[in-house]
């Protein structure tokens, strides 16, 4: 079902930001030696922990022949002999071998995991510390809970790949060759006719694997499908939205029809091939028959002992069991690659906005801000500003107002560098933005936004959010200037009340009056509020202004207001129109010009009247 989400409907998307397309129905893992190579240095690090791995599997490997051996021992030499201490060195000796054998086991289990956690740990954090050099740009087009799949299954599913897919392909291998050479050894003839019937299990392998492959990429798709739907309706503002537009049985159908889907590309997928196993398990059983026949018939020409053919056909098994596992292992590598490529898509993702070599820490206070002729798109063929220029002086108030989607919010993103300007350039105290490490530039300034958010945490764990070193008496003082203290106080828990998930639990204008007790609390020289007093009521607005008179005294402030109300002291007020700057002046000049502020002053304060 089709939702409408994307530019305007609330959730991501945004003029030209563009969804990430991964256009891979019917694409298959490029195993490279350069993606190879690319993957084994995660696995690096460990490679001491890896070298151990290979040794135990080894080691187990070739204690695995011991028992079918020993097992030879009782039955040819034993048992005909009478030999009582014998027997018991040998049912000593091939107990003591499976003690040995799950020892190893257990450090090999703990060795697998140390890595493949540690792995997962690395690159958890790799993709952290990149997704936080992301461009605003990139989340907004990303879809929902896209980044938190790749943040959590996708890099998850790393640990399985260690072992499942190397530890069992080595383990496999190890147990193949060390099995192969046993047989051989013991009898040349017996091994060539046990291995006549390997071929029957490789040759069919790609064409099955191909078919699992598909099965596999479209049940990833579909339950991808479904995170997506539990991410969009499941959320505080999708939950909502679904609530308020009473939706909740159309998406419980649409969720329903895909979980089924998903559900049935599940089942299709763990039973693809199955048939085909059954068939091989009838061929593993021929081997052994070939064997029991042939070598009866050279034991009854006295040239091989019944605990020989015993021996023989034990260790066929373990000859079997890996090549039979191995057929999935074809799958099992093209899904390692696929989870590998989904990951290194996402970190060959260059951030568009990093520091320049030349850049340097700054400070802003006391400098003035100047927009020189800046255009800005989202797409080339799409410019949403066009010509910007003005300057905001060092300790006054700028105001930006105008019809919505003007760019107004657009114009105040570009000076933290939430977004690069396409042309011209901003400057601070005469020098480009872009001379300053992109640190020291946004510590310098305090944006407080209509959208307010909250962690779901105490109202003093968000506080602190903005200066962990504060004190009590500086958090109570921002409150105080922003006039929530009071209702803080009110509160059972007083500052340590916990606001709920994006602070559901506040209202808007308590959320917002916190939210700019925060940036108060920061105290930066620059400060941006974009529609800050807009879900304030009337008394609150009228405490705020009082405040906001004192407090921005000496810092310089871009304000974006859809209220004239709060503006009309600014020093300048900016009027931006289809991503241009259409007029500019004081309140009482712009009047003056009769243009677009004085039609945006009269419809909102003259007398309104209801029928």
């Amino acid at each position: 079902m089709s939702r409408g989400f994307g530019p305007g409907g609330g959730f991501g998307g945004g003029p030209g930001h563009g969804k990430l397309k991964f256009d891979d129905d019917e694409r298959r893992p490029n195993i490279s030696k350069a993606l190879l190579l690319r993957i084994s240095k995660y696995f690096a690090p460990y490679w001491k922990q890896t070298l151990v791995v290979m040794l135990v599997l080894i080691v187990s490997a070739v204690l695995g022949l011991l028992p079918p051996i020993l097992i030879q021992q009782i039955i040819d030499v034993a048992l005909p002999d009478k030999n009582l201490t014998l027997l018991v060195l040998l049912v000593l000796a091939s107990l003591g071998t499976t003690v040995i054998s799950g020892l190893l086991g257990v450090l090999q289990n703990y060795l697998n995991s140390f890595i493949s956690q540690n792995i997962v740990h690395d690159m958890k954090n790799q993709m952290y510390r990149h997704l936080q050099r992301m461009p605003l740009q990139f989340f907004s087009g990303v879809k929902q809970g896209e980044v938190i799949t790749r943040m959590t299954s996708d890099i998850s599913g790393v640990q399985g790949v260690f072992n499942s897919t190397i530890v069992n392909f080595a383990s496999n291998l190890f147990i193949l060759g060390s099995t192969a050479a046993a047989l051989f050894i013991m009898n040349w003839k017996l091994a060539l006719l046990g291995i006549l019937v390997v071929p029957l299990f490789i040759i069919p392998t790609r064409k099955m694997g191909n078919v699992r492959w598909k099965l596999a990429k479209q049940t990833q798709e579909k339950v991808s499908e479904q995170n997506q739907v539990i991410q969009e309706t499941l959320s505080i503002s999708g939950y909502l939205l679904m609530k308020l537009f009473t939706k909740e049985n159309a998406e419980y159908k649409s969720f329903a029809a895909i979980n089924a889907e998903a559900t049935s590309l599940q089942i299709r997928e763990s039973m693809a091939g199955r048939w085909f196993m059954m068939v091989l398990s009838t061929f593993t059983s021929i081997g052994p028959m070939l064997i029991y026949l042939y070598g009866g018939f050279l034991f009854i020409q006295g040239e091989l002992s019944v605990g020989t053919i015993i021996t023989f056909v034990a260790l066929l098994g373990r000859l079997y069991g890996p090549v039979m596992q191995m057929t999935n292992l074809y799958v099992d590598i093209k899904r390692s690659v696929a989870l590998f490529e989904r990951i290194f898509d996402y970190f060959d993702m260059e951030p568009l906005i990093v520091d320049e070599p030349q850049a340097q820490p700054f400070s802003a206070a006391g400098k003035s801000i100047a927009f020189e002729n800046v255009g800005f798109a989202y797409q080339p063929d799409k410019p949403a500003l066009h010509g910007i220029q003005f300057t905001a002086a060092a300790g006054t108030l700028t105001a930006l107002v105008g019809p919505s989607g003007a760019g107004k919010t657009t114009i105040t993103n570009l000076i933290p560098r939430l977004y690069e300007v396409t042309s011209g350039k901003i400057t601070i105290g005469g020098r480009n933005i872009r001379d300053f490490t992109l640190e020291s530039l946004r510590s310098q300034i305090g944006l407080v936004t209509q959208d307010t958010y909250l962690f779901n945490g105490t109202i003093r764990e968000n506080l602190l959010y903005a200066c962990p070193e504060a004190g009590e008496t500086e958090i109570i003082e921002a409150c105080r200037s922003a006039y929530i203290h009071d209702f803080i106080m009110g509160l059972p828990e007083g500052y340590d009340t916990v606001v709920g998930n994006r602070g559901i639990k506040l209202s808007g204008g308590e959320k917002q009056r916190i939210s700019i007790a925060r940036v108060l609390l920061k105290n930066p020289p620059v400060i941006i509020m974009d529609e800050a007093t807009s879900s304030l009521d009337t008394v609150s607005e009228f405490y705020i202004q009082q405040a906001m008179h004192v407090l921005l005294r000496n810092k310089t402030s871009i304000v974006i207001a859809h209220r004239l109300s709060t503006i009309m002291a600014a020093d300048q007020i900016l009027v931006v129109k289809d991503g241009a700057i259409a007029e500019e002046g004081t309140h009482e000049a712009l009047l003056e010009q009769n243009g677009v502020y004085k039609d945006l002053y009269n419809k909102q304060f003259e007398p309104k009247v209801f029928a």
